[in-house]
């Protein structure tokens, strides 16, 4: 198969679909790949280390998806990248298309076949294609929260981790999942004072376990978001519906009533935010206040950390893009029943209910959309 690797050109974006170890691996499996001029420069992967690897280098993003038969990218592809996909060109990404309709509809429109990282599944019921972005951003969500919590970012100017005689800064983790066990254990890492609000009693027994009583658990409901919210210096959105868009479980109300220079940051933005007063920001202008309250709602907080994420997130996508290549779509899709779960739009249909009901469009199931 051809695989082709244009360079990101979402603002700030500089991480790339395929390191050079991942290029090499698919050329040793008997595949060829396509790599954009400077795919990877932003993260120190020039063209020479690709061409060592059996890449073939090409200079514009036009040629890659002109040619190749798969391509391999890291963000949703933008509305010139829809316009270029093909007819059954196959499409290996993030995508987070509930809360996106125009790009929902630009990859209908080009008759792609979508398979979106973010709706991966496996054996354990978690998103492994998901989980390293969810840990970055986690562990990357109270060191932003910390930054913007100092007097010249517009915080109140509280140390997380106080010092001695002075309390340390109170941390509200909403979502006890893999973005809010990084972020708790970031924050608790700082000494400050955590809470983590989840509606799984399981998860919150297991948070217990793991981090005994330097962490306090609570079960999620209105009263108790509302409570801990009101008091905390930096609350962090760690809230995931699979495919679709996050709930609003911190009001306009709430904010207006917050500490003046607390802080909100909002990781569930890439799926519409978590909080009633957030809109994407990006790593150039991350935050703005509303009533006061900082708001940190950057859409692709991994990218501030290109490298790292780079790198963490081939470690999990290597197999699938192996399995895509080897064997072709239809049958890649049919042999794993998790990979299948990636699948959001084929051929014109939309094949991720959430993503269907999100847009009032109709839904067809993966396995009707293949003919399985």
């Amino acid at each position: 198969m051809l695989i082709g690797v244009p360079k990101e050109i979402k603002t700030d974006e500089n991480r790339v679909g395929l390191i050079p170890s991942s290029v090499r691996e698919l050329v040793h499996h008997g595949h060829k790949v396509l790599v954009e001029s400077h795919a990877g420069y932003g993260i120190g992967l020039d063209d020479d280390r690709y061409l060592a690897a059996g890449a073939e280098i090409v200079q514009t993003a036009e040629e890659i998806f002109a040619r190749a038969d798969m391509i391999v990218k890291v963000k949703e592809p933008q509305a010139v990248e829809c316009r270029m996909l093909r007819e059954g060109q196959i499409l290996f990404t993030y995508l987070h298309l509930a809360p996106d309709l125009p790009q929902t509809t630009g990859l209908i429109e080009s008759g792609s076949i979508a398979i979106a990282y973010e709706t991966v599944t496996n054996a354990r019921g978690g998103l492994p294609l998901l989980a390293p972005m969810s840990e970055v951003a986690g562990r990357m969500a109270i060191q932003a929260g910390a930054h913007c919590l100092e007097k010249a970012q517009g915080g109140s100017g509280t140390l997380l981790g106080g010092v001695p005689g002075v309390p340390a800064g109170n941390v509200v983790v909403i979502g006890g999942g893999v973005v809010g066990t990084n972020a708790a254990r970031m924050a608790m890492g700082l000494e400050a004072k955590v809470t983590v609000i989840d509606r799984s009693l399981e998860r919150l027994y297991e948070l217990d376990l793991q981090f005994g009583p330097m962490l306090n658990t609570i079960y999620s409901t209105v009263d108790a978001i509302e409570e801990h919210v009101l008091e905390a210096d930096l609350v962090v959105g760690a809230v995931l519906v699979p495919g679709a868009a996050a709930p609003k479980l911190v009001t306009k109300e709430h904010v207006a009533k917050m500490r003046r220079g607390a802080v909100l940051v909002d990781v569930a933005i890439d799926q519409g935010g978590c909080f009633e007063t957030s809109r994407p920001t990006t790593h150039r202008e991350p935050t703005y206040l509303v009533d006061d309250v900082v708001h940190y709602c950057v859409a692709n907080m991994p990218g501030g950390v290109a490298r790292t994420s780079t790198f963490a997130l081939n470690n999990a996508t290597l197999p699938f893009v192996i399995a895509l290549a080897d064997k072709g779509h239809r049958q890649a899709l049919a042999d794993d029943r998790h990979l299948l779960n990636g699948l959001n739009v084929h051929r014109g249909e939309v094949t991720y209910k959430a993503v269907a009901e999100a847009h009032g469009l109709a839904f067809k199931a993966p396995e009707d959309a293949l003919g399985l």
